[in-house]
């Protein structure tokens, strides 16, 4: 479908009928179905995608222990289930965190020397979630509920936010291949 055809009518003027079609994610449905089979979500087509499954779980307790190894609120599986449920932990923003985190380790691995593995689960799924998920209207994404989700008071939130953006140099956009190396890393 050409972006011309879908905002304007016959005669020349905005339309938006068929924008319900206009996918920005291409095979968008095809992405669902992968997350949902091979990070163990399942074969159900309504199951609900709002946690991280228990092998992605143990993959981000892993992963983040090893990338802030700092002893001081060491990252648990109980931690991370915890979170995953309160703040509805999408597979995607798992994904996109990921590849912050990633961008971290070239760019500025001194942050993740002084973070602990916790506090970098919590604003990195935040942050991710931020960006996927909140267009500002209805579907805002709250400091005060993510802190509430950790157990840290949204002083400590804004904090952790702000040094986040900081230390990854406010650099959020992420090329879809990204995703999908992610994703492909995950599923092996």
């Amino acid at each position: 479908m050409e972006l011309g055809g879908l905002l304007l009518d016959e005669e020349g003027a905005f339309s938006l009928s068929g924008f319900q079609e206009f996918t920005f994610l291409p095979r968008h449905q095809q992405l669902s179905e992968r997350v949902r089979k091979r990070l163990y979500y399942g074969w159900e087509k309504d199951c609900s995608l709002d946690n991280l499954s228990s092998p992605v779980a143990d993959i981000a307790v892993e992963l983040l222990q090893k990338v802030a190894p700092s002893p001081i609120r060491r990252l648990q599986k109980k931690y991370v289930s915890h979170v995953s449920r309160e703040a509805c932990i999408s597979p995607c923003s798992m994904m996109l965190a990921l590849v912050y985190i990633e961008r971290l380790r070239h760019r500025n691995p001194e942050y993740l020397q002084q973070i602990s593995s916790s506090d970098l689960f919590l604003i990195s799924m935040m942050v991710a979630s931020k960006y996927l998920y909140d267009e500002g209207e209805e579907e805002e994404v709250f400091n005060d509920e993510w802190g509430a989700a950790g157990k840290v008071d949204v002083q400590t939130m804004n904090t952790l936010e702000m040094n986040f953006l900081s230390a990854i140099d406010w650099s959020l956009y992420t090329d879809p291949r990204e995703l999908f190396e992610v994703l492909s890393w995950l599923e092996g």
